[in-house]
């Protein structure tokens, strides 16, 4: 390393950098302390499914570098999801303006820099800010993730896949937090006491540990997250007119008091995008690239169920052609069996204040190929904005590792304006369908006999949905259900070719939930009209239609599939 020449050095970094395809560009490589514009340092489009982590201490530029590979990832026709944690991405909606500081850094770099604004959605967890509300129901986020946000130890989350498998194998939606409630108030009760011993590893105490987690749930204002219309990770794959990837921001403005349900929301997305993905082999680029920021809020405390799946889909769902980065302070945030699988590294600059910090800058030094540079040195003496840099070339193997003048972002590194993110959100095509909360007959209402609750309002500060009310009309359930019928029908009529199975709807049936009372089994899965129309169509007709055909799954009773989260694969829209 020493006897090496900077000539040398640079010629090393020049050809390990010359790829044939289509790249994300990310700056220029200094070399023995001189910047070197000619030798730009770059990451393969096609390699960006074998995942990555942003690593660096507070302030050294880790937004900033995920802003400016999201902007070329959507002019690429990549769609990107973000994880907007401080609000600040949201300002890649609004072109930068230019000056010369910017200019003269641009032009050092290589960088030919044009202000531009790129197509952004904004979505809201729980509706908790000013983006489309993000719901999800209670058996589609399934026990191991909900055992994670409720902070279950091992024997209650085993104990809760209880009574999830209780509800899936006797038709009870569990869509929300009440849902779930009175299922275990049922297991609890005189009524349900057969049925609580059937399954054996659940305790009337467990149980009621659990029931007294979910009444803290609701007391944190949780119950806007878990309830339907449930977010449909397919909006997420979307491109703009223009061909450019859709850039999708998911903030919570209130971080600091549910970091928990935050992370594991995001691990519901991955989970379920696996779930739903067909496999892709190798593609020129990715369907999808998912920045993970705040990292390591996803394995502080985390059981060994929850780390397992993590690791099982962060290595089988790039072969869907799905990206993770996982964005961080130091690589040891992340558990060695997830880091081994990241396979393009930037590294921002570390801090050694500390003893610990020492021993966390060795520990990332160590995770580096061998290099020319004095990588102790290089990371704690780095500047805001540059990167150390290592990531796999088009023949799966690293290049070598690069210390990196990164490049600068052409839209605004901050926040849009809130006029802005309300008119974008007005604007956006997912607010008829996500912006008001419905209340479906299900669980609570099967198990207490109560009717459905009207439809709620529509999201704060967000107009209603057009055509909705706060309270549903006359007939207007049993209109919904024959409109599904009606598509059954169609679909097995004119697409798969022969009679259909479903009876015609009695528009003029009541919806009244029945009386308190021990739930009806459900029919065996995998059989019947849904399976032959899941079977022959897969998921190659679009969201909509994969929509229908799981809804129609619901209704029929089929026992729910479960993921490697435990999450449903099928689910109710």
């Amino acid at each position: 390393m020493a006897n090496k020449t900077t000539a040398e050095k640079l010629a090393t970094i020049q050809k390990g950098y010359t790829l044939e395809g289509a790249t994300i560009e990310l700056g220029a490589a200094i070399v023995d302390g001189e910047l070197h514009k000619e030798a730009q340092v770059r990451l393969p489009l096609a390699m960006m499914n074998r995942h990555g982590l942003v690593a660096g201490a507070t302030g050294t530029g880790k937004t900033v570098t995920l802003h400016m590979m999201a902007e070329q990832l959507s002019s690429a026709g990549v769609p990107v999801f973000l994880a907007d944690i401080k609000g600040d991405l949201s300002g890649l909606a609004t072109a930068a303006a230019g000056s010369d500081k910017l200019k003269a850094r641009t032009d050092s770099i290589g960088q030919d820099w044009a202000s531009k604004t790129f197509p952004v959605e904004f979505l809201a967890l729980g509706g908790d800010g000013n983006g489309i509300p993000v719901r999800a129901t209670i058996t589609s986020f399934g026990p191991i993730l909900l055992s994670r946000v409720m902070e279950l130890n091992d024997t209650q989350e085993s104990s809760l896949q209880l009574v999830f498998h209780f509800a899936d194998k006797n038709n009870l939606e569990l869509i929300d937090l009440k849902d779930l409630r009175a299922v275990i108030q049922f297991l609890t009760s005189d009524e349900g006491k057969d049925e609580l011993e059937e399954l054996g590893g659940l305790s009337k105490a467990t149980a009621g540990v659990i029931l007294r987690e979910l009444v803290n749930l609701e007391a944190q204002g949780l119950e806007r997250f878990f309830g339907e219309p449930e977010f449909d990770t397919a909006e997420l794959l979307r491109t703009a007119p223009d061909g450019r990837g859709v850039i999708t921001c998911l903030e919570l403005p209130t971080l600091q008091t549910k970091p928990m349900l935050f992370s594991t929301f995001l691990m519901w997305l991955l989970a379920d995008l696996f779930e739903d993905l067909p496999e892709a082999g190798d593609l020129d680029k990715p369907k999808l690239v998912f920045f993970l920021d705040e990292a390591h809020l996803l394995f502080n405390g985390a059981s060994k169920a929850f780390l397992n799946a993590i690791t099982t889909t962060v290595r089988l769902i790039r072969s869907k052609g799905v990206g993770i980065f996982f964005v961080t302070q130091t690589p040891k945030d992340v558990p060695a069996d997830v880091l081994g699988q990241l396979a393009n590294r930037i590294q921002h600059a570390l801090r050694a204040f500390t003893p610990e910090d020492a021993k966390a800058l060795k520990a990332t030094v160590s995770t580096f190929p061998m290099s020319d540079y004095d990588l102790e040195e290089t990371l704690t003496s780095s500047g805001i904005g540059e990167a150390v840099i290592t990531v796999m070339n088009e023949k799966g193997a690293p290049t070598p590792v690069a210390h990196t003048r990164l490049r600068a972002p052409e839209s605004v590194m901050g926040p849009s304006t809130d006029e802005l993110i309300k008119s974008t959100v007005g604007g956006s095509a997912l607010l008829a369908k996500y912006g008001t909360a419905v209340d479906n007959v299900s669980a609570y209402e099967k198990l207490t006999g109560k009717a459905a609750a009207p439809t709620g309002g529509a999201a704060p500060g967000q107009p209603p949905v057009p055509g909705t009310s706060g309270q549903p009309g006359p007939g207007q359930a049993g209109s919904d259900q024959a409109d599904v019928d009606a598509e059954a029908r169609r679909i097995e009529e004119e697409i798969l070719g022969r009679p259909s199975s479903r009876p015609a709807p009695d528009r003029g049936a009541g919806t009244d939930a029945p009386a308190r009372r021990a739930p009806e089994p459900a029919a065996p899965a995998g059989g019947g009209m849904v399976g032959d129309i899941a079977g022959a169509l897969g998921g190659a007709l679009g969201g909509g239609l994969k929509s229908m055909v799981r809804s129609l799954g619901t209704q029929l009773g089929r026992e729910l599939l479960r993921g490697v989260f435990g999450t449903s694969s099928r689910r109710r829209r």
